[in-house]
């Protein structure tokens, strides 16, 4: 059932309805449903949309009308925003995606640096220059697939030609010869598949961030006590940036637009720059390699420009260069498809196009950014060090460096594919850049590291589940010892403890990466041959090594590509796969796209507003209680919120978390945000505020806040499971709930009812009522 949006909490305030309280439950990842989270089978839709709404039971639908009602209890509500990760099957697809989300991911990373605005500013633009290059090296491996393989190399061979008659009208033989045998012809028609990439990437970021990013954050006159410098995410531009974005997406996608245009006109200018060739061409060319020269030195300025306005809620755009900057750069597109269409009767396709040049800069220019990165990471964090950040203030820069990787292994998988797809002997055609074979070649050696990373991972996990049998045994005294009952507690609590074993093993991957990656860029472009072939000339070892690194490398970079693209296509149909990939975003997607505008669309953008806007409403009209309740994930976006509310509205809110990863994950990893002194300041700024955690879980964790704060936020670990054996309240065994039901435990009820014990005294009573209402506070 439906009501009418806005029906609770829009009536007048009234003087008994100041004693009425409220709990707005969020749920965590992976999503649930209002009957669940209200334990009720009828619930109704209080304000909200099918995207995200707030629910609450058909009985509480009037409660404001009946504060009477509600003296011993508070009204439950519910925030469910599951639909704006999970809800469609298409938003699978968005795996595809991956580099982009993670360098995003980057960007908010790094340490934190009060006084230090410049290199902060110079740590943002180094990320978005890497988001830049990502999206280059992107365009540039469906140029290699649809250009360089299939219209340079299997369309420009007779045999290659005859054994896909799709490709027979491209084909230059005599028999078959047409209009677009010509290789300039073919090349222009092949890059039709790239733009159109790239116009359907600008299609989906700005559809995205209509559905998604577009809801304006309440607004309120910041007072002169209210200081910014312990966390952003209480700016009141945080979560809106519109203009950051707009202006990405246009660099992002006339840097597409260049590259296709520079696959397809270097070529033919570089036939028409030989001696002998045509005096007009040559000059056509030449003016078109600086238009592209030019037109790509602007999109890097642009992308160059100051970043996110924070500080205010920005509604301008950028000047109109900026906005008209992709139809320029498909204006110079057109005309480089037509200078490339034009006849040159002796012009014959052979070899490789310039591919390993391409993607030996762009991992140049790649790794030259993330050093630099962890360079000023490094700064950062030696100003203000954090002993709980993640990889001491470089988890930034691995990161980066891991989006970069994946970037390259599927670009590298799509085109291993594709070249065995058309040409599976490789006898006929010279097959993708070498660059790329040799990123293939050094997948096994980075595997079989993992491997024994996870081998050691393993080990510590054995031992740790031994020494917690005892831990388990004194948790629960007198009860009768089951040795299989202890074991199981103890591997939950061990395996639990692996997710603080993320940023070793992040360490170890990203430096590997980079270590082998540069490796591969020395190989290829100082012997310009495959592992394999270098290989020949060594020992009988070493050359099967050498071959066995490149084929197995080669399928596993392709394997890797189509588990992407299954996984997607799996999720139109199972539910459950869709959910799971729903969780990765969970996860992922918090953050605003401030480093690439071609990543999955930032949830909280809508999440936080809505609400933020339902607390300040509901109190204004009300003049009630508040307990925020999140779970999980909820407990990242009730805190976002809480950040953005006026100081007199977070006086009136308690904040209850439960299975929270404020600090295990996000405190760890973005320390400039979740960091000692936001957390901190956080506990400070809400009335009052209790952490729940258990052992078992692997997500959730205490808040570690410092001093005498630590136990006032912290509540002492619960027990999991409740009960060890068979009690007379407990005649099941009772399950080991980990991450899940933390509602179940009565230390919920009970640390409930405590915060809003709290709350009553501290509430300033209405107007109309001053005298009264102090007596009864």
């Amino acid at each position: 059932m439906e009501r009418a949006p806005e029906r609770a909490g829009a009536a007048p305030k009234r003087p008994e309805q100041a004693d009425i309280a409220l709990e707005l439950l969020v749920h965590g990842v992976g999503g649930t449903t209002p009957e669940a989270m209200l334990g009720d089978p009828r619930t109704e839709r209080i304000t909200g949309d099918d995207t995200a709404a707030v629910f609450r039971r058909a009985d509480d639908v009037d409660a404001e009308s009946r504060p009477e009602d509600y003296r011993d209890r508070p009204v439950p509500e519910a925030y469910v925003w599951c639909n704006l990760t999970s809800g469609n099957g298409a938003r699978a697809l968005w795996l595809l995606l991956l580099p982009f989300m993670v360098v995003n991911l980057a960007h908010w990373m790094r340490p934190s640096a009060r006084g230090r605005t410049r290199v902060v500013r110079c740590y943002g633009l180094l990320v978005r220059l890497a988001g830049l290059t990502l999206t280059v090296l992107l365009v540039a491996a469906v140029c290699e697939v649809a250009l360089d393989l299939t219209a340079w190399q299997c369309a420009g061979i007779e045999a290659c030609a005859a054994r896909h008659s799709w490709l027979g009208f491209l084909s230059p033989d005599v028999s078959h010869h047409g209009w677009w045998s010509p290789p300039g012809r073919r090349l222009a028609l092949a890059a039709l598949v790239p733009a159109a990439l790239t116009g359907l990437l600008w299609y989906l970021s700005h559809r995205t961030w209509s559905a998604y990013e577009s809801q304006e954050p309440r607004t309120h006159v910041r007072e002169p006590e209210e200081t910014t410098d312990r966390t952003a995410l209480g700016r009141p531009g945080f979560w809106y940036g519109r203009r950051l974005v707009a202006r990405l997406r246009a660099a992002h996608t006339a840097a597409g637009l260049l590259t296709v245009a520079a696959a397809v006109g270097l070529p033919a200018a570089r036939f028409d720059h030989r001696l002998g060739g045509p005096a007009a061409l040559d000059l056509l060319g030449r003016l078109l390699e600086g238009l592209l020269l030019a037109a790509a030195a602007v999109v890097v300025g642009v992308v160059c420009r100051r970043g996110r306005s924070e500080n205010r809620l920005d509604q301008h755009l950028d000047n109109s260069l900026v906005r008209w900057l992709p139809l320029g750069a498909l204006v110079l597109l057109t005309l480089t498809l037509v200078y490339a269409a034009w006849e040159r009767p002796k012009w014959a396709s052979s070899g490789r196009l310039p591919g390993d040049e391409t993607f030996g800069a762009i991992a140049f220019v790649q790794g030259l950014l993330v050093i630099t990165l962890a360079v000023l990471a490094h700064v950062l964090h030696r100003t203000h060090p954090d002993p709980r950040a993640a990889m001491r203030g470089l988890g930034g820069p691995a990161v980066a460096l891991l989006a970069c990787a994946l970037g390259g292994v599927m670009s590298g998988g799509v085109a291993q594919r594709v070249a065995d797809w058309l040409d599976g002997t490789r006898t006929a055609m010279p097959g993708p850049p070498v660059l790329l074979t040799w990123q293939a070649s050094v997948i096994p050696p980075l595997l079989v590291l993992v491997l024994l990373l996870c081998a050691g991972l393993g080990l510590r996990t054995w031992r740790r589940a031994r020494a917690e049998r005892d831990a388990v045994e004194r948790d629960y005294p007198g009860e009768p010892l089951d040795s299989t009952r202890s074991r199981r507690i103890a591997r939950t609590r061990a395996l639990a403890a692996l997710t603080d074993r993320g940023p070793l093993l992040v360490a170890v991957v990203s430096t590997s990466t980079l270590l082998l990656g540069a490796g591969a860029l020395v190989g290829a472009l100082t012997t310009d041959e495959t592992p394999a072939d270098a290989g020949d000339r060594a020992p009988a070892f070493v050359q099967g090594a050498a071959e066995t690194a490149q084929a197995l490398g080669s399928w596993l970079i392709g394997l890797g590509f189509i588990l992407f693209v299954t996984w997607g296509r799996r999720a139109y149909k199972d539910a459950s796969a869709r959910r799971t990939i729903g969780i990765l975003w969970d996860v992922g997607t918090f953050w605003p796209r401030a480093a690439h505008p071609f990543a999955p669309p930032c949830y909280a953008e809508r999440a936080v507003p809505d609400l933020t806007w339902r607390m300040a409403t509901w109190t204004e009209a009300t003049g009630g209680r508040l307990v925020l309740s999140g779970h999980s994930q909820g407990s990242v976006l009730a805190a976002a919120a809480a950040w953005q509310l006026e100081p007199a509205v977070r006086k009136r809110v308690a904040l209850l978390t439960y299975g929270s990863p404020l600090e295990r994950l996000y405190g760890r990893w973005f320390p400039a945000h979740f960091g000692p002194a936001a957390l901190s300041a956080l506990h400070h700024d809400v009335h009052c505020w209790r952490n729940l955690h258990r052992p078992t879980d692997p997500i959730g964790g205490p808040v570690r806040l410092t001093g005498a704060c630590g136990p006032e936020v912290d509540r002492p670990a619960l027990k999991d499971p409740l009960a060890y054996g068979r009690t007379e309240r407990h005649p099941l065994p009772a399950p080991i709930l980990g991450h899940s039901d933390y509602q179940a435990d009565p230390a919920f009820a009970e640390e409930r009812e405590h915060l809003l014990a709290r709350l009553r005294p501290a509430l300033p009573a209405p107007r109309a009522q001053d005298d009264s209402g102090r007596s009864s506070a």
